[in-house]
């Protein structure tokens, strides 16, 4: 559940969130609309024909309990069905609606993403539903997407139109609704190039139940390394969600400080408002003090433990290379010598591996084989530094693009084995 403290002003909350759905292209300049209900009953919601990529907090909209609207503009011409959502649903206090292109394939096809594709997307999706077609604007579209709400659903496609998601707040609901999209768009690729694998109920178990014990330290003055260390960890997280590489409510990444620690990003915290404090010390069986590490904690500190070359680790879900991780299709990555230098051979782990406490998932990379392929979990990358990680797993995810674009043209042609040899030769590769 949200904060019951939460001191955002709905006018900060709607016009931050919106500025990032644009930022991430899940939005046009005309589309979509955001809106929280408050402990009055007033709704607050964003305006109708205003430049989505320039809101400012003066330009949302309030409409009060009793209808009365105060702002410089109308309020979304789609407030109808927003009212009709809060009015069949008491528990859902904010709703993103908005056309990105992945879910509005989806829309048009009259198909709803399946997200047992990875745990994290079906467990942040909550149920989804799918509500027929009305005019935009009109009191029959909100009864049609009310009456899907209350069926329990917590995001909706709706017919040739979009979606709709609501949650308890508004991040709540932002963090689902770019779940579902990752999903849709995750689909959207695995289909261009294998079947699609789903996980049932006892992988998703698996995963969902797994848990992370360490004990609590409290840490001594952080060194001038720490410091820096932190500071990377943050920009690079922050610029990986921004690049759609990771995900607000999944993936982790971490640096080690010496031979018995490491730093990682913190569970269950947005990783795009991640600031360098919320990164967690982790040394030895004990963590810092007041925090909670990443649950991949124990995966990260095995590969540190095998592998005294490994400096940094991300574990990632990009969409391309995600698409091939639910799919059993290997990811050949001798497409150019960029991407083998950086990549050689990418191995695929099992399902579940990472989640296990033996060790295990550090068997899947090494110096020589710095990135794997997560079955139904996205990717895992190494690197000597945090930049060399983050290189790694661009490179990573640009390599799997390209090569499923490739099949949307001709025949994929990977490098012979004579131009694998003269690289390895070129860059000392052992």
């Amino acid at each position: 559940m949200s904060d019951a403290r939460n001191l955002t002003h709905p006018r900060d909350d709607i016009m931050r969130t919106m500025d990032r759905i644009y930022r991430y292209r899940m939005t046009t300049t005309s589309g979509g609309n955001l809106s929280i209900r408050d402990s009055a009953g007033d709704i607050w919601i964003s305006p109708a024909r205003v430049d989505k990529g320039n809101l400012t907090r003066k330009d949302i909209v309030c409409v009060r309990a009793d209808g009365t609207v105060d702002g410089l503009h109308p309020p979304s011409s789609e407030f109808p069905f927003h009212k009709a959502i809060y009015e069949a649903r008491p528990d859902i206090l904010s709703i993103v609606h908005a056309h990105p292109v992945a879910l509005v394939a989806f829309s048009i096809c009259r198909q709803t993403p399946n997200s047992r594709l990875f745990h994290q997307a079906y467990s942040v999706c909550g149920k989804l539903g799918f509500a027929p077609y009305a005019c935009p604007g009109t009191k029959e579209l909100g009864t049609n997407i009310a009456d899907t709400f209350a069926q329990g659903c917590d995001g909706v496609i709706l017919e040739n139109h979009g979606v709709v998601v609501g949650g308890d707040s508004l991040p709540q609901a932002f963090k689902r609704f770019e779940a579902f999209e990752f999903a849709g768009k995750t689909l959207i690729q695995a289909n261009q190039i294998g079947e699609v694998q789903y996980l049932d109920d006892t992988q998703l178990e698996l995963a969902m139940h797994r848990s992370v014990e360490f004990d609590s330290f409290q840490p001594g003055v952080a060194t001038g390394t720490e410091q820096e260390l932190r500071r990377q960890l943050c920009e690079f997280v922050r610029r990986g969600c921004r690049q759609r590489l990771l995900i607000s409510t999944e993936g982790s990444f971490s640096a080690r400080l010496d031979a018995n620690s490491f730093l990682i990003t913190p569970t269950q915290r947005d990783r795009e408002l991640l600031r360098a404090g919320d990164i967690v010390l982790v040394s030895g069986d004990d963590r810092e003090a007041g925090k909670l590490a990443s649950r991949a904690a124990r995966a990260h500190q095995a590969i540190y433990d095998k592998h005294p070359s490994v400096q940094a680790i991300v574990f990632a879900h990009p969409v391309n290379a995600t698409a091939f991780s639910v799919t059993e299709i290997p990811l050949d990555v001798r497409t150019i010598p960029e991407s083998y230098v950086f990549l050689r051979d990418v191995q695929r782990a099992p399902y579940g591996v990472q989640y296990q406490n033996d060790g295990a998932i550090a068997d899947w990379v090494s110096e020589k084989t710095p990135a794997a392929l997560l079955q139904n979990d996205g990717v895992v990358v190494t690197g000597t530094t945090v930049l060399d990680a983050f290189d790694r797993l661009e490179v990573l995810e640009s390599t799997a693009e390209a090569v499923i674009n490739a099949k949307a043209i001709g025949e994929v042609s990977a490098m012979p084995q004579s131009v694998i040899n003269e690289l390895c030769a070129a860059f000392d590769l052992k």
